[in-house]
């Protein structure tokens, strides 16, 4: 059994991963996505965005904005994207996103100064820099930046050369996340992703000396050819990049619902266990070398503004990942993309047509969504604490709620004893504690506060650490 007592986290052993390791949601909302239902219509969203300035705590605004398109497709990715090399179809998308921002600005009440600002896909770099200024003028015309706030943007080091790089920082972008997943030429040519070492060290390179406050990489475990040799060298040179934040994903092989993934052989992907082999060697390589596990799949350096949330309880989550930022009612533009605003989750249609068709009958474009209970709310508080801090503290929660929290989730702990047993949680009078060694498994720990998972009985669409 491992134990990296200095990073807080300990790695079980193989017989505990195999008892705990079960599908669980990744939880950057609560109730999750796939719990969404078709009653939620445009005008609930509407009438939740004319509903924030008399809310009885505003939260600041975040703006997500959706580009599907991709230049190629990677064999390993479920992302909702286009592949296409015509540009002319970001014309009109973007024609799409600013009469979208429109009717959402038409319904916003409230503070419309923007505290984050974050542009994903697909490949947001798909875009050209004209387009770029064009969709960045979108926002500016219409919300105001704030001063010190987190705009970022996902980066294809293979469409981002080192004009695009100063352009996105001309455009008042601050954070930059790279798609890396492997620097391996044999793993990159099996998953159709071709990008040597060099161009991410050059788009890393260029991005620190234009001024990007943040930069963070994408990695992922358990695609084609991968070994434990390999990847350690992978992440040997991830850390002589230095980036600041690293995301470690563990490649899920549904080619039954992602097409693109037919072209991965199952013979060539790791074995379950080589790739817990290659989680624990990046885990102990990243702690060693002065990352914090965050939670889940993410690491921060020390110095990080991830790490300094987390150890003075400010770390949130949302549809992003972790953030520091206190949560936020976010306007998502584009086809797929989830707004919550107040206690409405709002979702557009995957598909771009319906997309198109919603927005130019002139109404938003919301297909499905949900309305949080009060106990909804109360839930997601415990989740996102349990996974943000891996501690959730019963006083607090019975003062925010009103409840009493060993009456209102009798249940959850009583299940939670077995994981107490097997010393993954710590199960205190006064709060309940993720264990080091239960950090790893702190998806499954914030399940058991999920009443929709419990009662549906449903698990087996959500992915697992190996």
């Amino acid at each position: 059994m491992d134990n990296l007592a200095s990073s807080g986290v300990e790695l079980p052993d193989l017989s505990l991963l195999k008892k705990f390791d079960i599908p669980a949601p990744r939880y950057t909302s609560y109730p999750t996505a796939d719990r969404f239902r078709h009653d939620i219509t445009p005008e609930d969203y509407a009438e939740a965005l004319r509903g924030r300035k008399s809310s009885k705590n505003q939260k600041a605004l975040s703006v997500y904005v959706h580009i599907p398109f991709c230049s190629d497709v990677c064999y390993y990715c479920g992302c909702n994207k286009i592949v296409t090399r015509d540009h002319g179809r970001a014309t009109e998308y973007l024609d799409m996103i600013a009469r979208e921002a429109d009717l959402a600005k038409d319904c916003l009440t409230g503070d419309t100064e923007i505290e984050q600002l974050h542009f994903g896909g697909g490949s947001p770099t798909f875009l050209s820099n004209e387009e770029l200024e064009r969709v960045m003028g979108i926002i500016r015309g219409r919300f105001t930046l704030q001063e010190g706030g987190e705009f970022s943007i996902e980066v294809d080091p293979r469409s981002c050369d080192a004009s695009k790089v100063r352009k996105l920082f001309s455009l008042g972008l601050n954070r930059m996340s790279l798609g890396v997943q492997d620097l391996n030429p044999d793993v990159q040519k099996a998953v159709n992703r071709v990008q040597p070492y060099e161009l991410v060290r050059d788009t890393m390179q260029e991005a620190r000396s234009a001024g990007f406050k943040s930069v963070n990489m994408d990695l992922i475990y358990g695609l084609p050819l991968q070994t434990r040799e390999s990847f350690a060298k992978t992440i040997e040179q991830v850390i002589e990049l230095s980036p600041d934040r690293i995301a470690l994903y563990h490649y899920a092989h549904l080619p039954n619902f992602f097409k693109p993934q037919r072209m991965i052989r199952d013979a060539d992907l790791p074995s379950s266990l080589t790739k817990v082999g290659i989680m624990f060697d990046a885990i102990r390589n990243l702690t060693a070398n002065g990352y914090r596990y965050i939670g889940m799949d993410h690491f921060a350096k020390e110095t990080d503004p991830l790490s300094i949330a987390q150890k003075n309880g400010t770390l949130q989550r949302n549809f992003q990942g972790y953030s520091t930022r206190a949560d936020c009612d976010m306007v998502a533009l584009g086809a797929s993309s989830i707004s919550k605003v107040g206690r409405i989750y709002a979702c557009n249609p995957r598909e771009i047509d319906p997309y198109y068709e919603a927005i130019r009958a002139g109404h938003l474009a919301t297909v499905r969504g949900f309305r949080l209970s009060d106990e909804d709310e109360l839930r997601h508080w415990v989740i996102m604490k349990i996974m943000c801090q891996f501690e959730v503290r019963k006083q607090e929660v019975e003062e925010r709620f009103g409840v009493s929290f060993d009456e209102t989730f009798a249940w959850e702990l009583k299940h939670l004893a077995h994981y107490e047993k097997h010393e993954l949680v710590e199960l205190h009078p006064d709060r309940i504690v993720v264990s080091p060694k239960g950090k790893i498994f702190v998806r499954a720990v914030a399940m058991q506060f999920d009443r929709y998972l419990r009662e549906s009985d449903r698990a087996g669409g959500y992915s697992t650490i190996a």
